[in-house]
């Protein structure tokens, strides 16, 4: 049996291990402190200024949305998503109008009333207007289609669309969607959050620990049913894996061990609870177009053509990860790309061999050779997740004249430089926050977006961006998606290298986990979860 077979025989145990494990019924018990690692710094505790599951995974339970996915279902849908702050919704006959009726008694954890202004201060905040201010804005293009949020009362809010956009509730369910308090600066939703959630902000210590505590006057009874939840941060992979097999940790870090970690942490504990699943983050080489030579178009197709992406899936993933466009591909991800469209693009052929050679023509055309070889800094984030892949680009590089030197980001800070612009070549990790393409495209590729880091503007393609959005009948736009998503491989607009897969383990007295399997940023209000111990 061959090492691609016997990991993919691997990784469908753990899957129906975990299953079984985890539906099994128990009575919920109240009590006890989660310990979980952490792989890092987050930038912030701000959700909203911030562009990271690393922190939306520590306070995510401090806030709430309006609506959210269901916390017990894997597949994130419109189907899946479950009332919030909201009591009910109701569209307009167009779909123009979005109207949420919303619970009476919320309190935010200063013991101020929660009322549907601070729903329309959170949108006026996100769209740039009046006196709260972020400092970054990260998914200001998700709302460029709302127009205003009205208020009738303190419970009830319409959202008002310039157009019509049926998927517009699928992004107010993301973990990246709280409500914000009126009363509180954004700056100091930073460094000291306020919000309404399952738990109460205690502290953060860079490089030590986060902790968060059981909110006693949360409005939905019962819950939550830990006593809180300690985060040690541990920036090592390694060194976390060992901590939860010598038991100092209840659970990893959710979707942070590679397949070979998982293996090795089940034959030490064989009774460990762990799951191997898609994470809607996609592995990408960003190029600064702005920046000589990379403002040359046949520089950047030479860079998409001597990728390699069957290397990077074996030599990361063991074969387990998949090969993709802009979208999650099938079959956990909805709107993916056919292989066989994926082949007629740049690089994405499996005649490696070939694609480099046209693409070390491309480089002598813009004057660069075996005597002239381009020496460039490859930025990337100082984890382990991005290390790696980055090393292995910087060898494909080679293969075209180029010669790449490893520079390392600290997570607070990578965010902030790639968003200002301040590299040249990277190699980044783009996550998806919910699986449509009105949070991708909007996001990640819009012009003036803070969040495409490219730069990459093509104003024909952002108005298949709309048709797509207001479209209602699924095949017409899945057609429209893919017809985008072709043109911006074509375009080298953000070469998208390997969609990962990743595990998360936990001990068997940790129960309600549920990892989601197509997006890695909406599944950590811990609202549900409790210790049977």
């Amino acid at each position: 049996m061959n090492g691609k077979r016997r990991s993919a025989l691997l990784v469908s145990s753990i899957l129906a291990f975990g299953a079984i494990t985890a539906g099994t019924a128990h009575a919920e018990k109240s009590g006890g402190i989660l310990k979980l690692h952490h792989r890092g710094n987050p930038g912030s505790a701000s959700i909203h200024e911030d562009a990271s599951y690393s922190t939306n995974i520590p306070f995510m339970g401090i806030y709430n949305n309006l609506v959210m996915y269901d916390q017990s279902v894997a597949v994130n849908s419109i189907e899946s998503i479950v009332p919030d702050l909201a009591t009910s919704w109701q569209w307009n006959a167009d779909k123009t109008k979005l109207t949420f009726k919303l619970h009476q008694g919320v309190k935010w954890h200063d013991g101020k009333p929660f009322t549907s202004k601070d729903v329309q201060c959170t949108f006026d905040m996100l769209q740039g207007k009046g006196n709260n201010k972020l400092r970054q804005n990260p998914r200001k293009a998700w709302y460029t289609n709302l127009d205003s949020v009205t208020t009738n009362g303190d419970y009830e809010v319409t959202f008002n669309m310039k157009r019509r956009q049926p998927a517009f509730i699928a992004l107010l369910a993301s973990g990246y969607s709280p409500m914000y308090p009126c009363h509180v600066d954004a700056g100091k939703m930073r460094t000291n959050p306020i919000g309404t959630g399952p738990f109460k902000f205690v502290e953060y210590k860079r490089n030590k620990s986060i902790k968060v505590t059981r909110n006693k006057e949360y409005f939905k009874k019962g819950r939550p049913l830990l006593d809180g939840i300690e985060y040690t941060i541990i920036k090592d992979r390694s060194t976390a894996a060992l901590a939860f097999v010598a038991g100092k940790t209840d659970m990893g870090f959710p979707l942070s061990f590679s397949i070979p970690m998982v293996r090795d942490i089940k034959k030490q504990v064989p009774n460990a609870v762990c799951t191997v699943e898609t994470t809607n983050v996609a592995t990408n080489l960003i190029v600064n177009r702005e920046k000589p030579p990379f403002d040359n178009a046949d520089v950047r197709r030479a860079m998409a053509m001597t990728l390699d992406r069957k290397a990077f899936i074996d030599i990361l993933y063991e074969g387990n990860a998949d090969a993709g466009g802009a979208m999650l591909p099938r079959p956990n991800g909805v709107w993916g790309m056919p292989i066989e469209l994926l082949r007629t693009m740049p690089g994405y052929s499996p005649d490696v061999k070939a694609s480099r050679e046209a693409a070390r023509e491309l480089m002598k055309k813009a004057g660069y050779g075996p005597d002239k070889r381009l020496k460039i800094k490859v930025s990337t984030r100082n984890l382990s997740i991005y290390r790696d892949p980055a090393v292995i680009l910087i060898d494909q590089l080679k293969e075209i004249y180029i010669d790449g030197e490893l520079e390392t980001i600290e997570t607070a800070n990578w965010f902030p430089k790639v968003a200002r612009g301040d590299y040249s070549v990277g190699l980044n990790l783009t996550g998806s926050a919910v699986d449509d393409p009105d949070q991708n495209f909007y996001e990640n590729y819009a012009c003036g977006s803070q969040r495409n880091y490219t730069k990459y503007c093509n104003k024909e393609l952002q108005k298949l961006f709309d048709e797509q959005s207001m479209e209602t009948d699924f095949e017409k736009r899945k057609a429209i998606v893919w017809e985008i998503d072709k043109k911006l491989q074509e375009d080298v607009a953000r070469p998208i290298i390997v969609h990962s897969r990743e595990g998360t383990c936990w001990h068997p007295h940790v129960k309600g986990v549920t990892v989601m399997k197509n997006s890695s940023y909406n599944g950590y209000r811990y609202e549900d979860v409790w210790l049977d111990k």
